[in-house]
């Protein structure tokens, strides 16, 4: 029996010493600390904020910070809403609630009465076209633009600004010159 006791004896050894090493591993990885749980105030936000200029026919008018991934209804309500004097039918045929802002944008709500861009039942109501909004067949009404430049412009809304044309090249510097006074941006 010794004999038997003695040829187990080292890997019997080893055994208990690998059991101490896994057990001591386990202290030292951090296996058996407790879970730490952080409150969900310490993760810091990486939403981007942009500016808008709401003015015009609003509450409030004023430049405001929003989330990166807001619409133009979000930046009429952080102006407190539309003004008693708005004008309601601009607002309902050509203000796009859903369209997404970019940083440095501005919307402008005409008040009653006001003159503003757009056709009504085909009567051309002023000679400015609204680049955000115009339809395809008001952009080929430009001078120099046909149907696929029309295609590109309303493809690559929304604009901050007019001269957007020429830095993202949608149209040449002399067509740009015979229509930059027919374009307005709001």
């Amino acid at each position: 029996m010794k004999e038997k006791i003695d040829q187990f004896k080292i890997p019997l050894g080893l055994s208990l010493v690998g059991l101490v090493l896994i057990i001591g591993g386990m202290f030292a990885s951090g296996l058996t600390k407790p879970k730490v749980e952080y409150p969900k105030e310490s993760i810091v936000s990486s939403q981007k904020k942009i500016s808008v200029d709401v003015s015009g026919a609003v509450v409030n008018p004023g430049v405001y910070q929003l989330e990166d991934n807001a619409r133009v209804e979000d930046a009429i309500k952080s102006a407190g809403g539309l003004a008693e004097t708005a004008n309601g039918e601009y607002v309902a045929k050509y203000l796009n609630m859903a369209m997404k802002l970019t940083d440095g944008m501005k919307i402008y709500v005409p008040f009653q009465g006001e003159q503003y861009t757009g056709t009504v039942a085909g009567t051309n109501i002023q000679s400015k076209v609204n680049i955000n909004t115009a339809t395809q067949a008001e952009l080929e009404a430009l001078p120099g633009i046909g149907p696929v430049t029309a295609s590109k412009i309303i493809s690559g809304r929304p604009y901050s600004k007019v001269e957007d044309f020429l830095t993202l090249k949608l149209v040449s510097k002399s067509v740009f010159d015979k229509i930059k006074d027919l374009l307005v941006l709001y």
